[in-house]
């Protein structure tokens, strides 16, 4: 895995409009964006009975992962399945792809398919649904503007609309009811490998403006 540096910022409406332009001109959008500048992502986040990844978020552990599954702008013919770990401040993702039908299987707890699947990363979350009694918890929604940047392999991200389903796993319900998760703040992320090129960086100063440790899993069982 490649552990990669990641900030998060809450900013205000009128650093997000001075921000936005700025990367416009600099940065590339990403690949899911629309004509809108933006793209839809809905992600299905396990959990145990315990809630254990809620409780290692919330406790500030220092080694922690959580799984989830995300598909882009409603459209569920491409889906991946994801693992986020985080190891002494970095953050590191590895996923692959997944079908409808396979995460249907999931919902349904059918998954001993999963023990044999080709995916390395399908058998892992088998085995931690089997010895961590990992399960579907809960649905969260949001709209995202993102842009990239070669040196650095540098990635910002503004997320808005921050959404939850609250107890439903209805991952394909494209009108499933959604409430927002509490104060509803704009949250800029910037992701990067070794170093941040100095353009990058001037734009992204935002004086004043605190880090934070925000979840959006976290966020998404205020009402839990």
């Amino acid at each position: 895995m490649q552990f990669r540096h990641e900030h998060k910022h809450y900013i205000n409406y009128l650093d997000y409009l001075i921000l936005r332009s700025k990367l416009r001109a600099v940065m590339q959008p990403d690949v899911n964006t629309n004509e809108d500048g933006e793209y839809h992502i809905r992600s299905l986040y396990f959990d145990n009975y315990r809630d254990v990844a809620l409780q290692d978020k919330i406790s500030g552990i220092n080694r922690r992962e959580k799984f989830r599954i995300r598909c882009y702008n409603k459209d569920f013919a491409f889906i991946n399945l994801e693992k986020k770990s985080k190891i002494n401040g970095l953050c590191a993702k590895i996923k692959t792809t997944i079908t409808k039908p396979q995460v249907e299987a999931i919902l349904a707890h059918d998954t001993k398919w999963m023990a044999t699947s080709a995916e390395p990363l399908v058998v892992e979350l088998y085995s931690k649904m089997k010895s961590g009694q990992l399960q579907p918890k809960t649905i969260v929604d949001y709209k995202r503007e993102a842009f990239v940047y070669g040196p650095g392999n540098v990635r910002v991200t503004i997320d808005q609309d921050i959404r939850t389903g609250l107890f439903s796993t209805d991952l394909f319900n494209p009108d499933l009811p959604t409430i927002a998760t509490g104060a509803q703040q704009i949250l800029l992320e910037v992701k990067y490998d070794n170093f941040i090129p100095e353009v990058i960086a001037n734009i992204i100063q935002l004086d004043g403006r605190r880090q934070t440790a925000f979840s959006k899993y976290a966020a998404s069982r205020i009402y839990s």
